[in-house]
């Protein structure tokens, strides 16, 4: 079985959808579509009943509806549903929160006791900058963060900030799959792709396809390659 990520025209390169309790990761440039790409994989979420958390220390809650608003795809209505749950881990009620699921182990301990006891089925963690505000020595700990989320049964995207699609870091290893945004000047203009470059479990060519934004929000134009 595969969940959809709610993306139109995405989940046609990856055979249908993601496959479940899997670790991804969302990597791009500023500006490249990452964020609403996981809104819409969180939009999607809602909608089919899952129960949902949103993970940030970049945005209020207020802050990124307001920057999901010029879309129609239901992101406002999904996080003000009982479906999606909300966690800044910067602001006062966030720390309050995430304390009350233990208070050794670090963020590690307390972030995947949250997801357990609350039976989420899909998170999005905005983003690996995250991690360097939370960790003493995040080459270290990183690993350990990663495979513990990696054994809950949870569908998790991690945003980050990797803007070279050549280049490999620890979370790239160790994650089911890498998804790459890309947003290059070519002819005077701007042109946006998206690239799966790994994705264990499923067969896929690491063709860049163009992307577009509409109303609707993000969609993957599959019939569409880019020449990098």
């Amino acid at each position: 079985m595969r969940i959809s990520t709610g993306v139109n025209g995405f989940d046609e390169l990856v055979q249908g959808g993601l496959l479940p309790d899997r670790l991804y990761v969302v990597s791009g440039p500023p500006g490249s579509g990452k964020t609403t790409f996981c809104s819409q994989f969180m939009t999607q979420g809602a909608k089919e009943g899952e129960t949902c958390l949103y993970v940030t220390m970049h945005e209020t809650k207020t802050e990124l509806m307001q920057d999901m608003a010029g879309y129609d795809f239901g992101f406002d209505r999904a996080m003000q549903s009982d479906a999606v749950q909300f966690l800044n881990l910067v602001t006062e009620s966030g720390k309050r929160t995430i304390t009350q699921f233990g208070t050794e182990g670090g963020l590690t301990n307390r972030l995947v006791s949250y997801i357990e006891q609350n039976d989420i089925q899909r998170v999005v963690i905005d983003s690996t900058m995250l991690l360097q505000h939370f960790m003493n020595d995040v080459d270290s700990e990183i690993t350990g963060f990663l495979s513990a989320l990696k054994q809950t049964d949870t569908t998790t995207l991690l945003i980050s900030e990797m803007t070279d699609p050549s280049s490999y870091s620890d979370e790239h290893y160790l994650a089911h799959g890498v998804i790459f945004f890309h947003n290059f000047l070519e002819g005077g203009s701007m042109t946006r792709g998206v690239q799966v470059i790994k994705m264990r479990g499923t067969a896929i060519d690491c063709d860049i396809r163009k992307i577009s934004f509409s109303d609707h929000g993000l969609q993957v134009h599959a019939d569409e390659k880019i020449d990098s």
